[in-house]
Parts: C-alpha cells; sequence; structure tokens
C-alpha cells in the first residue's frame, strides 16, 4: 500500500491551494473539449477562427451608374432583370461584341460567418470592349446592364463580355447591391456599391484578340497603385478567373456585406 502519510497534516493552507490547482486542472480540461467542438468560421483569408467575415469596401459608382442617380436609369427598363446581358432590351438594339465573360458573384452576410444571402438583389454595369458606356457614351444602347436575384446560395450569375480598359483606370465591373428585386429600381435604396477587378494577366491575354487594341493601349500605362479605386488594394476585389480568350473566361468573387 502506498504511504502517503507525507502529504498529510502540513495544514489547512495546503490543502487549499491543492483544491484550487485541481480546479484550475478540470476548468482548463472543459474548456479544452468544448472548443474542439466549436466549428470553424469565417470567410476566406479574413482572421481563420472569427465570427465575422471582411465586408467588400464601398466604391464610387462612377459617371455612368445608370441607376438613375445620374440621369439615365436603366433599372426601370422592361427586361433589365436578366442573366445575359450583351444586347439591348426595352425597344434598343444592339450587342456588345468580345471575349465571352461568365461574371458569378455570392453574396454573404459579414455579421453571421459569412451566411448566404438570398433574396437580394445585384445590378451589374461595365463598359464594352471599346471603353464606352451604353445610355451615356452610346446613348441608343442599353446593353452591359442587368440585375439578378440572388438564388439560396446567395449567388447570382451574369453572362457578358470581357470589359475594355479605358485611359485612366485599371478593367473593373460595377455593381450595385439591392435588399430585393422590388427594391432595385431606383439608387436611393441600394445598400452597397462596389467593383470587381480582374487580374492583369488574364487582361492582358484577352486584350489580345480582335477588337481590343485599344485596350492593350490603356493598360500598358496604368497599374492597380495607380488606379483611384483599387490603389488602397485588391484582395477582397480582385475576381478569380478561370478559361481562356479563345473559349471565354468566368470570373468568381465573394462579396461581404453588412446585413
Amino acid at each position: 500500500m502506498h504511504d502517503d502519510s507525507h502529504e498529510h497534516d502540513k495544514g489547512l493552507e495546503h490543502d487549499l491551494k491543492a483544491l484550487a490547482r485541481m480546479t484550475e486542472r478540470r476548468q482548463l480540461l472543459r474548456w479544452m473539449a468544448g472548443a474542439a467542438l466549436l466549428p470553424l468560421v469565417g470567410c476566406g483569408d479574413t482572421g481563420g477562427g472569427s465570427s465575422e467575415c471582411a465586408t467588400i469596401p464601398e466604391e464610387t459608382a462612377g459617371p455612368y451608374p445608370g441607376d438613375g442617380s445620374n440621369g439615365a436609369n436603366a433599372l426601370v427598363l422592361s427586361g433589365i432583370v436578366r442573366k445575359d446581358i450583351r444586347s439591348s432590351i426595352a425597344g434598343s438594339t444592339g450587342t456588345a461584341e468580345g471575349v465571352p465573360l461568365t461574371v458569378k458573384l455570392t453574396l454573404v452576410n459579414g455579421n453571421d460567418s459569412c451566411s448566404p444571402l438570398a433574396g437580394y438583389a445585384l445590378y451589374l454595369w461595365h463598359c464594352d470592349r471599346d471603353g464606352k458606356y451604353s445610355m451615356y457614351n452610346l446613348t441608343s444602347q442599353n446593353y452591359l446592364r442587368g440585375v439578378q436575384e440572388t438564388d439560396s446560395e446567395g449567388t447570382v450569375t451574369f453572362t457578358t463580355i470581357f470589359p475594355g480598359c479605358y485611359s485612366g483606370r485599371m478593367p473593373h465591373i460595377h455593381f450595385e447591391v439591392y435588399p430585393s428585386l422590388a427594391k432595385a429600381t431606383s439608387s436611393g435604396n441600394k445598400v452597397k456599391t462596389s467593383q470587381l477587378a480582374l487580374p492583369v494577366d488574364v487582361c492582358n491575354a484577352a486584350y489580345a484578340t480582335t477588337g481590343y487594341s485599344a485596350s492593350v493601349t490603356h493598360l500598358s500605362r496604368i497599374s492597380f497603385a495607380q488606379d483611384n479605386v483599387f490603389s488602397d488594394g485588391t484582395s477582397l476585389q480582385l475576381a478569380s478567373v478561370t478559361g481562356n480568350a479563345s473559349e471565354g473566361y468566368v470570373a468568381t468573387l465573394t462579396v461581404g456585406i453588412t446585413a
């Protein structure tokens, strides 16, 4: 039999200290067991384990939004809710030519572990391969503008063309977020405005095709560091792009907002 008599008769202070150490160990073991059951949350590389994910930066809608805030309002056009935005609608005719591009945006809640936001509306627009915007530079056209409602996964998909690069800006795509399709009729109802950036190597490959010669020149004179929108970083706005110039590209981006 083990003789532990040397641990006896050391007084009340010794006993209390021993009890405290035992209690601390039990509490630590309970905490470790509970932590092992916690789900990993977060969004992309936004802090691993955070209960929130980063929200995409607020950006200017630019001079050609077509949302009623600066003249023209594409949001009230018949047929504006559509997936394929390459052709004009509502009595206007014309189709934007260029390298095929599919844009897939997934809207998530930055206040709820990146949970998908279903039932929101995204209005997306961009310039054509000549760097011109419909309804402004091209007043007889309204192509390359459209609205989609997010599905149960928070996702919208647009079929369009690869945008050109015009003087002073890196290639980009504009979008606004609305709380619902019913609210997506006026800029006064939007909850977020931002822009999507495209990788330089992909732009160079797209611009090597027919019709983008002006973009080659403009892109050679600008960089993300010089761009008045993206100069502060593109980590939350740079799309992931797959595909090629001959068959078309797919650009995907997760868009975090505070909901």
